[in-house]
């Protein structure tokens, strides 16, 4: 097993997609990278979905993940927004699988408990434990980096403990796990 590995983690969007960076050292996490790319400034659905294809391929590109942590789209009422949100998932998963980039969903609650252990807990509650867990000096204005950043922790916290049919190896991994949606 290797002794160093980084993650990435994933908060996608449509109008911002959060993500953030760990590196793992002798398991030890250390802070690399948070940030965000705004989206809300496309009025084209399209554009924005190639633009995070594009981003998360420049992120792998860049700083070579050794698996990526995405936080899965939660059910609500408003099913365009379900839609919406899926796409944007799926976008930058595609990115990941076409570099051979081992993928874990998590969901929200999941993330939540394993950052602060209350599945409950706040956008705030989450960025103010990741700031104390990873040294961090400030905040960002706009918590979507640290939800990336805390799908990032979560899959750390939650090493070889990934639920099964979540965890993807490649488009055959996923193609097998999810022969429901192939047509």
């Amino acid at each position: 097993m290797a002794t160093e590995k980084i993650i990435l983690g994933i908060d996608p969007g449509t109008t911002i997609m959060g993500f953030g960076l760990i590196k793992v050292v002798k398991n030890q996490m250390e802070f690399l990278q948070l940030n965000e790319l705004q989206l809300s400034k496309y009025d084209d659905h399209y554009k924005r979905l190639r633009l995070i294809f594009e981003r998360t391929i420049e992120l792998i590109d860049t700083h070579h993940p050794d698996e990526i942590a995405i936080e899965a789209p939660f059910f609500g009422k408003n099913v365009q927004s379900m839609l919406k949100l899926g796409r944007a998932q799926g976008v930058a998963m595609a990115a990941g699988l076409s570099r051979d980039i081992p993928i874990t969903e998590y969901e929200p609650k999941k993330i939540k408990m394993a950052i602060t252990g209350n599945g409950n807990a706040s956008k705030e509650q989450v960025a103010k434990m990741l700031q104390q867990l990873l040294g961090l000096k400030e905040l960002p204005k706009n918590l979507d980096s640290t939800d990336g950043l805390a799908a990032a922790v979560c899959h750390f916290f939650n090493a070889g403990k990934a639920e099964k049919g979540k965890s993807y190896t490649g488009w055959a991994a996923f193609v097998n796990q999810n022969k429901e949606r192939v047509k």
